[in-house]
């Protein structure tokens, strides 16, 4: 947190991974090598998406590893992995916030959710399920986004 962040906007939320989705994580872990070589592509001119670090560690080995891309097919599964996750987690704090503080906003941010949903750009939308029953059971939200939650929560369901 920084000087200027604002206490009101933490957002904390404890979720679980399903099961198939955390044996994707540890089968992709070992086809790169636990992360216990350089990742980093040796490919010139490659713009900078921002630095990567993947980590494993368990009672036989411990590998870490920085990268701004890779070619390995594993380690970009992962990173799309862990990006759709933590977007997931983000749709769910503006959700979150919305809900308490700008009820209209929340159809359109649904709306964009439910396009990412189809493209396959978000994972595990079951984690915010305890935020998409909240918009669903609210009267006072307008029943299009009430629709929209209700089927993010039924295709979240189906995954």
């Amino acid at each position: 947190m920084t000087a200027d962040s604002d206490v009101t906007d933490r957002f904390d939320f404890d979720f679980t991974i399903s099961a198939e989705t955390r044996s994707r994580i540890f089968a992709l872990a070992a086809n790169a090598g636990y992360f216990q070589k350089d990742l980093n592509s040796r490919r010139k001119n490659m713009a900078f998406t921002g630095k990567k670090t993947l980590r494993y560690t368990d009672a036989t080995r411990t590998g870490e590893a920085n990268y701004n891309y890779s070619d390995n097919p594993a380690v970009e599964d992962l990173t799309s992995l862990f990006q759709n996750l933590s977007t997931t987690l983000e749709f769910g704090h503006r959700l979150d916030y919305d809900h308490r503080y700008q009820k209209l906003a929340l159809d359109e941010e649904l709306k964009r959710m439910q396009q990412m949903t189809q493209s396959n750009m978000l994972t595990e939308v079951v984690a915010i399920q305890p935020i998409l029953e909240k918009i669903v059971a609210d009267q006072s939200v307008i029943n299009v986004a009430r629709a929209r939650a209700q089927r993010l929560l039924a295709s979240a369901d189906r995954r």
